[in-house]
């Protein structure tokens, strides 16, 4: 058996679509033709939005669709502590502060600035927080104020240098995580954040090809970034292209696309259905 781990990691907030099954597939054939491992990894660490009914569903699906998996399931709602561990490490050099703001007080912000810097997703937080002493931050937790802790990527920058990262359909990238600001890594009831999780959990998978889609493809660099803040070798990556609907559109839960569940229930096979998400027998 080859080096190669690859891994889906879907979030249990509804029913898988086309769109899942791609991606599943995709990283799945890659590994099987690879011989390498797959992994599956439930992204659970939404209490409210994430539900058992869903995982044990979609488990059912990618099982009916075909695909196997290598090795327990690794839910990220019973790993609170390794991400806490991370979140210590970076705490320790530096590059963290609890930003106070609400959605409200960033939108007011933005339109007080005018022309507010753009990322990828829209505008990027204005950095309200980033220079609040120490005394005010500890006053303000110690209130039992909400806020969340934002990576300062600047700062992270300054300790890191030049970071590049590759990606097998467009070659080796040079990290440009400033791209999407200081994120959010974790919030007062929440120990982690996608953006922390993924990254953790990647490296203690000792996952070696991230595949995912191209709408992904700006979170690598941040990634990246917290890759060499934590000490962590980076993983090679594959951002495949999206199944879109006759519109264009990248297909979505929120949109209602249609799900693995309904096209089973109509009586399509799992190989009419791999058909559909791109992979013809």
């Amino acid at each position: 058996m080859s080096d190669l781990v690859t891994r889906f990691a879907p979030s249990p907030t509804g029913h898988l679509h086309l769109g899942h099954a791609h991606s599943a597939l995709f990283g799945w054939t890659t590994a099987r033709a690879g011989g390498g491992r797959f992994l599956l990894r439930i992204e659970d660490i939404d209490p409210v939005r994430c539900r058992p009914e869903h995982e044990r569903d979609l488990i059912e699906d990618l099982a009916w669709l075909g695909l196997d998996w290598d090795g327990p399931v690794r839910r990220q709602s019973e790993h609170f502590d390794d991400y806490r561990a991370a979140l210590a490490r970076l705490e320790s050099l530096g590059v963290l502060y609890p930003c106070f703001c609400t959605r409200k007080d960033i939108a007011a912000e933005i339109a007080r600035a005018g022309a507010a810097p753009h990322g990828p997703d829209g505008p990027l937080y204005p950095g309200t927080c980033r220079h609040r002493g120490a005394d005010e931050r500890a006053a303000r937790i110690a209130a039992g104020e909400a806020w969340a802790l934002r990576l300062d990527v600047a700062a992270a920058r300054a300790l890191t240098g030049p970071l590049r990262w590759h990606d097998r359909a467009k070659g080796w990238q040079e990290a440009t995580p400033e791209l999407l600001g200081d994120v959010v890594l974790a919030r007062k009831d929440t120990p982690t954040s996608y953006h922390l999780s993924v990254t953790v959990d990647d490296h203690l998978q000792g996952v070696t090809l991230v595949t995912r889609g191209e709408d992904l493809f700006f979170a690598t660099h941040l990634h990246r970034l917290l890759q060499a803040l934590l000490g962590y070798d980076p993983p090679d990556h594959h951002h495949h292209g999206l199944l879109r609907n006759a519109a264009g559109e990248r297909l979505a839960k929120r949109d209602r696309a249609q799900s693995l569940r309904s096209l089973r229930a109509e009586g399509r096979s799992p190989a009419e259905v791999r058909a559909l998400a791109g992979f013809p027998d």
